[in-house]
């Protein structure tokens, strides 16, 4: 699939086949995320690949909305530096993570460890990490909805020119 295919047709998922990710493509994975550009070329990002069902539950545990990542084959987390602004950096290695995987076939879906210190620990960081993003990944186990039951907000309604206004809105 050509790269715009693959960038409008990707969906969060959050029920996956227990099949597991071939190494090669974990690896293909990885590698576009340390390719995600970064802020002044900082590069603060890290990689945890996880496919420890016990590490898996115990990650779970640390985001509020975590609790189905145990069924998920493989996780990845992205660590950034305490104290500095790596989200951004991150986001961009995530989405370039997760679009290597829809690539590939694989499914994914991003979430927040909303407590960095478990988070930390479960992971066994060092004090001077923290955990922004994980992304769960699997083949997915039912079919994704279709674009137009997936639907976004209209055109109109996400994209301005030039100004926010009512008139700057609209196809060009």
């Amino acid at each position: 699939m050509d790269m715009y295919e693959t960038i409008i047709s990707k969906r969060d998922t959050r029920s996956y086949l227990e099949a597991p990710i071939p190494p090669e493509a974990l690896r293909r994975m990885l590698q576009a995320g340390r390719m995600a550009g970064s802020s002044k070329n900082a590069q603060p990002c890290r990689f945890i690949a996880i496919d420890d069902p016990k590490v898996k539950e115990e990650l779970a545990k640390c985001g509020d909305f975590a609790a189905w990542i145990p069924s998920a084959p493989l996780a990845i987390a992205i660590s950034v530096p305490e104290g500095g602004r790596g989200e951004f950096d991150a986001g961009r290695a995530a989405q370039n993570i997760m679009l290597a995987a829809w690539a590939d076939g694989i499914s994914s879906c991003p979430v927040s460890m909303h407590h960095e210190a478990c988070a930390r620990e479960a992971l066994g960081l060092p004090a001077d990490r923290r955990v922004t993003v994980v992304i769960a990944l699997g083949y997915k186990s039912k079919e994704q909805r279709s674009v137009p039951q997936a639907a976004r907000h209209a055109w109109d309604e996400y994209v301005r020119f030039n100004r926010w206004s009512e008139d700057a809105a609209g196809d060009r």
